[in-house]
This record gives structure tokens, sequence and C-alpha cells, in this order.
């Protein structure tokens, strides 16, 4: 796959273009529609893998749950381990594709090691996350970066306090999620006791002194676009004497954790990025 054909994909997976405008764009890549033929299974996500954590596995009690989040009804999936006993919560900020089967599947996983798990589906004034990725993404658009980021600020206060909850809180987000954490970390305050990125973009330098949760952060090498911003995000970390861990996975790419796509999923990295998280969690919110 050519640099130039990474970058299309990188504008499919992260910014949100339907599938239409991408086969567009794709075909002027790499020479006609009959090219496309051939390259388009590359980039495309499958699903052929199943969940880790399956959907009624009998260890955990999940729901649908609706609640009020800076003046928006807002939805999520909530996954925890049966009992009713109070656990440190961790909301999932997914891609941007919604609140996916694949996003549900790691809300379980996280739930599995002991937490109250809540998977945030951001286009729930939508009428929620669609089953066609294609239409999600269009729905993106017609999101508010500043409205947004309230909302999941509004999570964090909504999850601590939950009666099921101890009243910390940790985030977690992949790809656009992975930027939102960062965002949350500014916007939430010492509400929020942890933040985890994977992949995401990084807030101005100006903000990083208002940040106070712990943070961890995930980046893939060959992600140049993401990367591009950790040097100026990292200087302000350090002079602003802010607690984080920064780990690059040499060899793998934007997505490196999603394991329904087949040409993005690094299990290695994946792996490691999975227990240093858990393990990160474990340390600043308890169990």
């Amino acid at each position: 796959m050519s640099e130039t054909q990474t970058d299309s994909h990188d504008s499919f997976a992260q910014d949100g273009i339907d599938r239409r405008s991408f086969l567009d764009r794709l075909a002027k890549t790499v020479g006609g529609s009959a090219a496309v033929l051939t390259v388009a299974p590359v980039f495309e996500q499958t699903s052929a893998q199943g969940p880790v954590v399956a959907e009624h596995d009998a260890r955990l009690a999940t729901a649908r749950v609706e609640y009020d989040a800076a003046g928006t009804k807002m939805a999520g999936y909530l996954a925890r381990l049966k009992g009713g006993q109070k656990r440190p919560a961790v909301l999932v900020i997914h891609e941007n594709r919604g609140l996916t089967p694949h996003i549900q599947d790691v809300t379980r996983r996280v739930a599995v090691e002991g937490f109250l798990a809540f998977g945030f589906d951001v286009l729930s004034p939508q009428g929620g996350t669609p089953a066609d990725q294609d239409q999600a993404g269009k729905m993106f658009a017609g999101l508010n970066a500043d409205e947004t980021v309230a909302r999941l600020a509004a999570t964090v206060r909504f999850l601590a306090s939950h009666p099921e909850s101890t009243g910390k809180v940790g985030v977690v987000g992949f790809c656009w999620g992975g930027g939102m954490v960062n965002s949350v970390a500014v916007a939430a305050g010492t509400s929020l006791g942890a933040g985890v990125a994977y992949y995401g973009r990084q807030i101005p330098a100006a903000d990083v002194p208002k940040v106070t949760a712990p943070l961890l952060l995930h980046y893939a090498g060959l992600d140049e676009r993401i990367n591009a911003g950790i040097p100026e995000f990292e200087a302000a970390l350090k002079a602003n004497k802010k607690t984080y861990e920064l780990y690059m996975y040499e060899g793998a790419n934007h997505a490196f954790n999603n394991d329904s796509n087949a040409q993005r999923y690094h299990k290695e990295a994946a792996t490691l990025a999975w227990t240093r998280t858990m393990a990160f969690f474990k340390k600043y919110l308890g169990t």
C-alpha cells in the first residue's frame, strides 16, 4: 500500500467521509474504478472476528441507559460484573463510527476487569448509532465540538454519582474518541481520575495547565498525521509537571486496537497497550 493510499484510508477512517466519496477519491489515486475493486477490500473493515467478551456473557449485567448530559438526553451501554457492589467507573469513547458492536465489546472487556463500564453514544440526540457505519460517519458532520465535550464531561459526573460507582471515574477513547479523552481531561477537571487516549488528536498546549488527571497516551509508529502533534503536546505536559505516560508502538498503525479491522489490527501492540491501560486504571482508580 502506497503512502498516498494510506492517507486516503486515514481520511475514511478518521474524518467520517462516506463510502462513495471514499471510493471516488481512491479511484483517482489508484487509476480507475477497475483498480478500486482490487484495492478497496484492503481498506474496509471486516467483522469476521467475533467479540472477545460475548454479548450475553453470564458474568455480566448489561443495559442501555438514558441520562441527562448538559441539558441533552443521552444514552449509552452500561456493563458491569453481576453483584451490584460499587466499582470505579470507566467511560469508553468510540471511534468516528459511533457505538458499534466492536466498542460495545470493548466496554464489556473493561467490565470484566472489575469496572463499571459505560459505552458513550455521541449520536444519541440523532437517534443513536445506526447499523450502517457510512450513515454514522455522515451524522458526525452535524456534531458541535464544544457541545460534545460538555456532554462527555457531564457523563463523567453522571458516572461518578451512579449508585454502583465508587465515585472515581476514568475515560478511555480510540481514534476520534482518543482526541475526546484529551479534551475531556480539560473540561472535566478534578472529577476525572484518569484518562487513556489511543492515537488521539492532541489538545492545544495552552489548555494543558487545565488537565488534572493522569494521562496514558498510546501512539502508533506509522501514524504520521496524529504523531505530528506529539512534540508540542509532550513539551507542554512536561513544562506544566503533569502526570503522564506515553508509549509509541513501532510497526503499528492508526486503529491498531480495532480487532474488527483486519488490516489495521496489530495484536502485539493491542495486547500490550490493553495491559498497560488496565494497570493504569487500577493504579489511579482502584478496583
